[in-house]
């Protein structure tokens, strides 16, 4: 018999729905009146899953399987370094960074060896700014420093180009042992990163095929990471679980969360909300917000729809921070254009709590704070942006985890992956592809130099620009 499960995180969208003080909120009629799509969708998606599609659900128990290998070297290499590199881009590098601050300590890299367990100090280099790179590897010691290589083609140039460097500092510092610093994830059976692999003897770890980098942080992309810094992968992937199963399990609009946000989303699109706000009320989940801004422009900013259409659809992700951003973007939000949905993320419970101190001699009008909480203060600040929204007529909704932990954190994950697949059915576009992108990729090809790509430089470098000096127009 299957397990029952019910997922933990919560979701309140009165700010979505019509009132006496939001009476340009939906009706229970209109979301019910996507019933029939959102069915249609939940076929469309079970039928991908069950032809062997679908991956970032169907390869969850799976990938339980295989966390054993991954938990295993990661204990076995955890101690022997003092850091682990991540070198990737996009959802390689996202995903592990954003689930390494929602679940370790904030200032993790600069506690003692002893205070995390003796696990090495994460980077993540998702860029190639020379400055940047330069800078990290003159703070690191190469030979107590395990670099994790992450692509699945080996075709990422940003990648390569790191990985090219750290090899030749790793020879040349290292010796003959410079393989014991590397471990490659990528795809198990082609790629230009595998023959090197195989060539030259690295740890390696496999993505699947059918994961995209946006959808990867659940496979070893994201677990290893995660291991090797302490974070319990098997209750990530178990929350994960939970969420995935209830999800596939449950049916209709208001049973089932996944359908729930991406109705709102459609709704809220339908009338030029064109914006979407991921503003979380925890320091720990900064990160989640850009994972979450990739996972949403990638896979739903296309121009066409699956019959060749022409649509340019899509909402824009933007990401902020409470209670940071109430200080710079919350004006915008409700006194600028009506473009926009918010979603807020908070915590039920923080894992750790301040008191303010009493002072009774402080001017009166900061008395008020003496004896609080900072987290008191937190959720004032949180719940007084909701009722300026609300005054103003503006769309919110709220997800709230019970507490900041790997179970909640595979949920959060899970939810917002198929809330993304959902999306993607009610807009009639593919998802999992990203055209876009790899037009800048085949670009960077041609300017670089790479064979076969000499017609696509010539038209670049044919490309006119205009460009304004101090002196004039050129």
């Amino acid at each position: 018999m299957k397990k029952q499960v019910s997922p933990s995180i919560l979701i309140n969208y009165t700010g979505m729905m019509s009132s006496a003080q939001n009476p340009k909120g939906f009706t229970k009629e209109e979301l019910l009146g996507l019933q029939n799509e959102l069915d249609q969708a939940q076929t469309a998606l079970s039928s991908l899953r069950d032809s062997g599609k679908l991956d970032f659900s169907k390869l969850l128990d799976p990938m339980k399987a295989q966390l054993s290998m991954i938990v295993e070297y990661a204990d076995n290499v955890a101690s022997k370094y003092d850091n682990f590199v991540v070198l990737g881009i996009g959802g390689s590098a996202l995903g592990p960074l954003a689930v390494h601050q929602a679940l370790n300590h904030y200032y993790y890299n600069e506690l003692p060896p002893e205070k995390r367990s003796y696990r090495p100090r994460l980077y993540v280099m998702d860029n190639i700014d020379p400055v940047r790179f330069n800078e990290l590897l003159q703070i690191l010691d190469p030979s107590k420093t395990l670099f994790n290589v992450i692509s699945k083609s080996g075709n990422t140039s940003e990648t390569m180009a790191q990985f090219l460097i750290v090899r030749d500092t790793l020879r040349r510092v290292c010796g003959e042992s410079y393989a014991e610093h590397i471990v490659v994830t990528t795809d198990k059976e082609k790629g230009n990163l595998l023959p090197i692999v195989l060539k030259e003897g690295y740890q390696r770890f496999v993505i699947p095929a059918g994961i995209g980098g946006r959808f990867s942080e659940l496979t070893p992309v994201g677990l290893l990471a995660a291991a090797i810094c302490g974070i319990d992968v098997n209750q990530l992937l178990e929350g994960a679980l939970a969420m995935d199963q209830w999800i596939r399990d449950s049916k209709g609009v208001y049973s089932n969360p996944a359908q729930l946000r991406a109705a709102l989303a459609h709704l809220s699109g339908q009338r030029g909300k064109n914006i979407s706000v991921f503003m979380p009320y925890a320091d720990g989940l900064k990160t989640m917000a850009d994972w979450y801004a990739q996972l949403w422009a990638e896979s739903l900013g296309k121009r066409f729809d699956r019959q060749g259409r022409v649509l340019h659809v899509g909402q824009t992700p933007v990401k902020a921070l409470g209670v940071t951003d109430q200080h710079s973007q919350v004006q915008l939000y409700v006194e600028g254009p009506d473009d926009k949905v918010i979603t807020f993320v908070t915590v039920a419970k923080f894992k750790e709590t301040r008191e303010i101190p009493m002072d009774l001699e402080l001017p009166e009008d900061i008395q008020f704070l003496s004896g609080r909480t900072l987290e008191e203060l937190l959720y004032a600040e949180q719940k007084a942006t909701e009722y300026a929204l609300t005054l103003a007529g503006r769309q919110h909704q709220k997800l709230i985890l019970p507490t900041l932990d790997a179970y909640n954190v595979g949920q959060l994950l899970l939810l917002l992956e198929w809330e993304t697949a959902y999306m993607g059915e009610l807009l009639n576009i593919n998802a999992f592809d990203q055209p876009g992108v790899e037009e800048g990729k085949n670009g960077t090809y041609a300017l670089m130099g790479r064979k076969g790509y000499e017609a696509r430089k010539q038209e670049i470098e044919e490309y006119g620009e205009l460009r304004y000096v101090l002196d004039g127009m050129i």
